[in-house]
């Protein structure tokens, strides 16, 4: 069959828009270089409303500079990659930038920031327009999520791999939003302790994530007690025991579980979880486990699966 040849000129704005779109920002501003139409469409607010720019690091200066040139008052989403061991003028943030992002772009839902260094930056810089923030390997300083300052606008919060977060942060964060996903992975900062004390002001969280934490069978109890309208429970790096499987029976209305057990928990006490939970569409255990031939053959309503490590 021969190859259909399409002029790309002959596209409607309508199907270059959606192309453009799927480009990297980078490629976007190449194409408004190629005649007034591209540079038009490239230029177009709907083509800038989620933007990654997570491929390269930045320094605050290019950031400067897409701020003034392309990133619209509709940009949505926001993804960049910074350095961590920059100099002061190489870093990505600063104070200034993030009030001037957040002027600018007030409609700002979703920042998502790599290998940032954010200890000169205080909260209160961070755009109040806010629905997600996402954090890896990020520095931060022991004042963020200030207890004391106004009630915030995050629902949805993602530290992996970020040292310096605690229990102090967890705690501040849980009271200051109103959190509906908290992905914790590789903050091992964070001990039982501290998430015993920050259950109670979790009780609207749907996405729950611990991964490599302080979390334990007294946790499965606060998470039994409090987090009553969990729909996804990840807990990994951290052994659970038959103990810890009991109070998770509460949550009814639970669809996707992952798990990583202890060495002595017997299939029997999986399955008893998994048919005490009747919305429950996706069993994954990790770790060493004997049974799962067992488990699988019990559990028809839902999907069994075992991975030998945590997958990344």
């Amino acid at each position: 069959m021969a190859a259909v040849r399409v002029e790309v000129s002959v596209l409607p704005d309508s199907v270059l828009l959606q192309i453009l779109a799927l480009l990297p920002p980078w490629d976007r501003l190449r194409a408004a270089g190629v005649c007034r139409r591209w540079r038009r469409l490239a230029l177009d607010r709907a083509v800038w409303k989620h933007v990654d720019l997570s491929q390269r690091r930045l320094s605050s200066g290019s950031l400067w500079q897409l701020l003034r040139r392309v990133l619209p008052a509709g940009l949505s989403t926001l993804r960049a990659r910074g350095c961590l061991l920059s100099a002061s003028r190489q870093r990505l943030l600063s104070p200034a930038l993030l009030s001037a992002l957040g002027k600018r772009c007030p409609q700002l839902r979703c920042l998502a920031l790599s290998e940032t260094d954010l200890r000169r930056i205080p909260y209160a810089s961070v755009p109040a327009s806010l629905t997600a923030l996402e954090l890896r390997r990020c520095e931060l300083p022991i004042s963020w999520f200030h207890p004391m300052a106004p009630s915030g606008t995050l629902r949805r919060l993602l530290l992996h791999h970020v040292p310096a977060f605690a229990d102090w942060h967890l705690m501040a964060a849980s009271c200051q939003h109103p959190l509906r996903v908290l992905s914790l992975r590789g903050t091992h900062r964070v001990t039982e302790a501290g998430l015993l004390q920050a259950a109670p002001q979790l009780k609207g969280l749907r996405h729950l994530e611990l991964w490599g934490c302080g979390a334990g069978d007294a946790t499965m109890g606060a998470i039994g007690s409090h987090m009553k309208q969990l729909r996804v429970l990840e807990v990994v790096d951290c052994p659970v025991s038959s103990a810890g499987l009991g109070p998770l029976k509460s949550l009814q209305g639970l669809e996707r579980l992952c798990l990583e057990l202890g060495e002595k928990v017997a299939p029997k006490a999986v399955i008893a979880l998994a048919q005490a939970l009747p919305r429950l569409r996706e069993l994954q255990i990790v770790g060493a486990c004997s049974g799962m031939d067992e488990i699988r053959l019990s559990l028809s309503h839902c999907s069994c699966s075992h991975s030998p490590q945590a997958p990344d």
